[in-house]
């Protein structure tokens, strides 16, 4: 519906200050938050996401996009909690120990946020104790593990072994990224899922908490 296209153009064109315009029209509109989302928001990202994958974006428009999201997020936030909607899901994504690397993860972050899920940054130089202690508190299934050193990429299999060890984090789904991961890496230390890109993160998220 072309309500909702110009909402999706201002997030694509990342011009936050439209952006926050139109959610705020729709609100004031009696239009539900979940619908600016679902039908605004997160068709925007999508393409963003889609236009990063094919080099036709790169990681400043990404960023650019996501802060016009966040400004449109930023109006509907309240009434999606008021309302009780829940997203998606949470996901917890966190930079591992030693690892101080944190714009892949922020990209990640944005893009998953934008596919409709609710993200608890835990922020870099994460040791696996937090991980735990955070996905209990949050009940999570899902949590995204980044690193950008050969050095610090050992600690993921660190945090798993972790997770794994406990009866209450032992069914908590890790996907994992960053720029020396590959998926034969993610395969052997047992992670769910390996995502190259940000844009593939939000698709992994999907397919892991269906």
């Amino acid at each position: 519906m072309a309500k909702y296209q110009d909402l999706a153009d201002s997030i694509i064109k990342g011009d936050n200050i439209k952006s926050k315009e139109i959610a705020q029209k729709l609100v004031g509109e009696g239009v539900s938050a979940v619908e600016i989302l679902n039908d605004g928001l997160m068709p925007g990202m999508d393409v963003v996401g889609k236009k990063f994958k094919a080099n036709e974006f790169y990681i400043p428009e990404v960023l650019i996009a996501a802060r016009a999201m966040h400004a449109a997020m930023d109006i509907i936030k309240p009434l999606l909690s008021e309302s009780g909607t829940d997203t998606k899901g949470k996901i917890i994504i966190g930079t591992v120990q030693g690892d101080l690397h944190d714009i892949g993860k922020n990209l990640v972050g944005m893009m998953l946020e934008g596919g409709g899920y609710t993200i608890i940054d835990l922020g870099v130089d994460i040791p696996s104790e937090k991980f735990v202690e955070e996905i209990k508190k949050n009940g999570v299934k899902l949590i995204g593990m980044s690193a950008l050193l050969t050095t610090t990429m050992t600690g993921m299999k660190e945090v798993i072994d972790t997770l794994k060890a406990d009866q209450e984090t032992a069914d908590t789904k890790v996907m994992v990224g960053g720029a020396p991961l590959t998926q034969e890496y993610a395969d052997s230390i047992g992670a769910a899922g390996y995502a190259p890109d940000a844009s593939s993160a939000v698709d992994l998220a999907n397919e892991l908490l269906q």
